[in-house]
């Protein structure tokens, strides 16, 4: 995987992975000068990698198929990042891993894809170029490089919720290749005072209050604190939605996706205010 995109690889170095995506505040360059910071990767058409697609792969047990296209890919979760630790070595696509390009690994999304992904908390965004494999951690979707991190505003943290959008493309038509459903979103104007936005994790939306409240006495025996019932008056008809948090930070996130998944909930979706 990290070294190459062979199976057998995969498990030889199956034990080494566990720890991906978990470096976070000792994987950074220590003493060593960084670089200048590096603008976003550039979206553009390439073919697909000969190395590191599947189609499917198995690392620790656990068996993955990689997608056939990022068309119409958007995910919200947890993104870690990863350094020094393997900088300088082979990606899964055989290319050499920089700690200070704008780059990424994810588990499923085709060698190479292009990202946008923003952080949720502060709604700062990068765009980078998928070319690993990764992490293979529970409850994380994206891996970043130590110099996204950075642009992120998560190295303190080690890890962030975030969103996951790819920027796809058509086949080429003629030499004029075009964007397809996803593309890279115009930067907006610049803040004087940072954002901090509230992250709740949602559970459900319902037509009848009544349903709501069977969930939230569901998810209230469990013992989760902090849910309640959101009345949206926006929508019509209104809509009842079921809400934990405000959620703090990951690792709070992954203790409420494990406890909703003990009591069957398994769709949870993060959301912002």
């Amino acid at each position: 995987m990290r070294r190459n995109a062979t199976r057998i690889a995969v498990l030889c170095i199956a034990a080494t992975l566990v720890a991906c995506g978990g470096h976070g505040k000792r994987d950074g360059p220590g003493s060593s000068r960084i670089p200048n910071m590096p603008g976003d990767a550039v979206p553009r058409p390439e073919p697909r990698s000969k190395h590191g697609n599947g189609p499917v792969y198995d690392v620790l047990g656990k068996r993955y198929t990689v997608m056939q296209s990022s068309i119409g890919y958007r995910e919200r979760g947890v993104a870690s990042w990863y350094g020094k630790k393997f900088h300088g070595r082979l990606t899964s696509n055989r290319e050499t891993y920089d700690m200070y390009a704008m780059t990424a690994a994810h588990k499923t999304l085709p060698l190479p894809t292009y990202v946008r992904v923003k952080n949720l908390r502060n709604n700062k965004s990068v765009v980078v170029r998928v070319n690993d494999r990764g992490p293979f951690v529970s409850n994380r979707i994206i891996d970043l490089s130590y110099v996204a991190a950075i642009k992120l505003d998560m190295i303190r943290g080690g890890t962030s919720l975030v969103e996951v959008t790819a920027i796809s493309f058509e086949p080429p038509r003629g030499d004029r290749p075009t964007r397809k459903i996803t593309p890279a979103e115009a930067p907006g104007p610049a803040s004087p005072l940072p954002v901090a936005n509230q992250i709740y994790v949602q559970v459900g939306a319902f037509g009848e209050r009544a349903n709501a409240a069977r969930r939230l006495d569901l998810i209230s025996r469990s013992g989760i604190e902090s849910a309640f019932i959101h009345k949206d008056a926006s929508t019509h008809p209104t809509l009842y939605r079921v809400r934990i948090g405000p959620v703090a930070d990951a690792i709070q996130y992954d203790v409420i996706v494990e406890e909703l998944e003990n009591i069957g909930i398994m769709d949870p979706y993060l959301i912002t205010e």
